[in-house]
C-alpha cells in the first residue's frame, strides 16, 4: 500500500474554543407561575392603564394647583405694586384710611396693611409678616407664604414703603378640593375601564392561542400529524407555521421509521427463510438412518451456506443499527482528525484485502463531528472500492483541500463501474443494482455514508474513475491542521 501524507504550509489557524455558559439554578415558584395567562395579561393591561391614568391625574392636580397659586401671587404682587407707587403721593396719605377701605371694598377677600416711607407704624389690618424674604437691604424686598387659609405677600420698595396683603384662599381651596374630587372620579372610572379593557384584550388576544391549543390537543389525542390551518400573518400565525414545520419533521421521521421497518422486514425475510430451510435439512440429516442421503462434501457446503447466511444476517443487523443511529442524530460531537480516521479505516481494509494495492494521498485535516460515524463511512467506501477491484488492482484515495474550510476525498477503483442511471439511486436504502445482487451485502452501506456526510454538513456523489471504474467523491467541512513542527 502506498501512503503519502501531504503537509500543509501556512500559519496556524487560531480558533477560540467556545465555552458553554453556566445555566442559572432553578427559580423558586411565584404567583405568576400558577396564574392563568389570561389573568396575567388582564392584570398587566390594567396595571399599565391604571398607572397612566394615575400619573395623568397627579400631574393634572399638581399643574392646576400650581397655576392657581401662581395666579393668586401674581394678582397680589400687582396690587402691592400699585399701592406702593401711591404711598409716595402726599394727597394719598392724607386719606390713607379711606383709601384702604376703598381697596377692601373692591377686594373683599383681601386684607391690607400699608406703612408709607418714613413711617414707623402701619395702617389697616394687623397681618403677621414673615417667611423667606427675597431682595437685598436697600432695594425692593418681597416675601410670600401661606398661613391658615390666607396667602400673605409682603412688598417693600427702596424708599422704605411696605405693603402687606393677605388674600383669603378658601374659594381657591374649595376649587382645588372640587378638582381633586373630579380627578378621583375620573381616575376611578379610568381604573374600571382599565379592568374591562384588560379583560377584553386578554380574551381577544388569547383566542388564537386557544385555537392553537385545541389543534395541538387534537394532534396529541388522535396522533394525526396534518398541518394546522394558518390564519393571518401575526406572531400566532408564525408560531403556527413553526408548529407545522415540526409536524412535518415528525411525519417525515415517522415515514422513515415505517419505511425502515418495512424494508428491514423484507430484507431479513429472505436470508431467514433460506437459513431456516438449510437448518431444517441439516436437522433431518442428523436423524437415525438419514446420514447417508447426501455426500460429505454436500454436507460441508450446506454448513458453509448456513454460516454465510448467519454472517449476512449479522452484517444486515449491524447496518440497520448504524442506520438508525444516523437517523437519531443524537451522537456527541467532538474534534476529529479526519486523516487519522482514514488511516485507521485503511488499515482494517488492507488486512481484509491483502491482494489489493492502496495508493493513498492524505493531508492533515480537522473537523468537529462523530468519529465513529466518519470511520464507518470511510470504511464502507474503502470496502466497496476493494470489493469491486480485481485481484492485483489498485484503489486510489485522494484527499484534497478545496478551500480554507472545505476538503474533498475521492475513492476510485478499477472495477466495472456504475451506470449513470444508477449513480443517484445507489445511496437509497436497500437499493442494489443488478450487477451487485450477486455480491454479498445489505444495500445499506452507501445509504449510511450519505446520511453521515450530510449530517456533518458535506456532500457525496458518484462519478467514473479514470480507468472506467467507480469513483465516490465526498466533501466535508473543517480546517487544515498545521503540523507541530511548523
Amino acid at each position: 500500500m502506498t501512503l503519502r501524507r501531504t503537509a500543509l504550509h501556512g500559519p496556524a489557524d487560531h480558533a477560540d474554543e467556545a465555552t458553554p455558559s453556566s445555566v442559572a439554578a432553578g427559580r423558586t415558584g411565584s404567583w405568576a407561575e400558577g396564574t392563568p395567562l389570561r389573568w396575567r395579561l388582564a392584570l398587566l393591561t390594567f396595571a399599565g392603564v391604571a398607572l397612566a391614568v394615575g400619573a395623568m391625574t397627579l400631574l393634572t392636580y399638581w399643574s392646576v394647583t400650581t397655576a392657581l397659586t401662581v395666579g393668586v401671587d401674581r394678582d397680589l404682587d400687582s396690587q402691592a405694586t400699585v399701592l406702593l407707587n401711591r404711598t409716595v403721593d402726599p394727597f394719598y396719605l392724607t386719606n390713607l384710611e379711606g383709601e384702604i377701605q376703598q381697596f377692601k371694598a373692591f377686594h373683599p377677600d383681601t386684607r391690607v396693611s400699608i406703612s408709607p416711607p418714613g413711617w414707623s407704624f402701619s395702617r389697616g389690618d394687623v397681618i403677621p409678616v414673615g417667611g423667606e424674604v427675597h431682595g437685598a437691604s436697600g432695594s425692593e424686598r418681597r416675601s410670600v407664604r401661606t398661613v391658615g387659609n390666607e396667602r400673605i405677600l409682603s412688598r417693600s420698595d427702596s424708599v422704605g414703603g411696605t405693603v402687606v396683603l393677605a388674600k383669603d384662599m378658601k374659594a381657591t381651596h374649595d376649587l382645588i378640593t372640587t378638582l381633586a374630587s373630579v380627578l378621583l372620579i375620573i381616575a376611578a372610572s379610568g381604573t374600571m375601564l382599565a379592568i374591562a379593557a384588560g379583560t377584553l384584550v386578554a380574551t381577544a388576544g388569547l383566542k388564537p392561542l386557544k385555537r392553537l391549543q385545541r389543534a395541538v390537543d387534537y394532534v396529541a389525542e388522535t396522533d394525526d400529524l396534518r398541518p394546522i390551518a394558518v390564519q393571518g400573518n401575526d406572531e400566532i400565525a408564525q408560531l403556527t407555521r413553526s408548529f407545522n414545520k415540526m409536524l412535518g419533521v415528525l411525519q417525515e421521521s415517522r415515514t422513515r421509521q415505517s419505511q425502515l421497518v418495512a424494508d428491514a422486514g423484507h430484507e431479513l425475510k429472505t436470508p431467514l427463510t433460506s437459513m431456516r430451510t438449510n437448518i431444517e435439512f441439516l436437522m433431518m440429516l442428523n436423524r437415525p438412518g438419514m446420514g447417508d442421503r447426501i455426500s460429505e462434501q454436500d454436507r460441508q457446503d450446506l454448513e458453509r451456506d448456513v454460516l454465510a447466511q448467519m454472517t449476512e444476517l449479522s452484517t444486515l443487523i449491524g447496518d440497520l443499527i448504524d442506520l438508525s443511529r444516523e437517523d437519531a442524530g443524537e451522537t456527541a460531537r467532538e474534534p476529529v482528525e479526519l486523516d487519522a480516521v482514514m488511516e485507521s479505516s485503511l488499515e482494517r481494509v488492507r488486512r481484509r484485502r491483502s491482494d489489493i494495492d492502496f495508493d493513498v494521498d492524505l493531508i492533515p485535516w480537522n473537523l468537529v463531528g462523530d468519529q465513529f460515524s466518519l470511520g464507518r463511512a470511510t470504511l464502507n467506501l474503502l470496502d466497496n472500492a476493494a470489493k469491486w477491484s480485481p485481484p492485483g488492482g489498485v484503489v486510489r484515495v485522494r484527499m484534497t483541500q478545496l478551500s480554507d474550510d472545505r476538503v474533498q476525498l475521492s475513492f476510485a477503483d478499477s472495477g466495472p463501474g456504475i451506470p449513470p442511471d444508477d449513480r443517484t439511486r445507489v445511496f437509497e436504502r436497500f437499493y442494489r443494482s443488478p450487477e451487485a445482487r450477486s455480491q454479498p451485502g445489505s444495500g445499506l452501506g452507501l445509504a449510511i455514508v450519505k446520511q453521515t456526510v450530510v449530517r456533518h454538513g458535506g456532500t457525496v456523489r458518484v462519478e467514473e474513475s479514470d480507468d472506467g471504474g467507480t469513483m465516490v467523491v465526498m466533501e466535508l467541512p473543517g480546517k487544515p491542521q498545521v503540523e507541530a513542527s511548523r
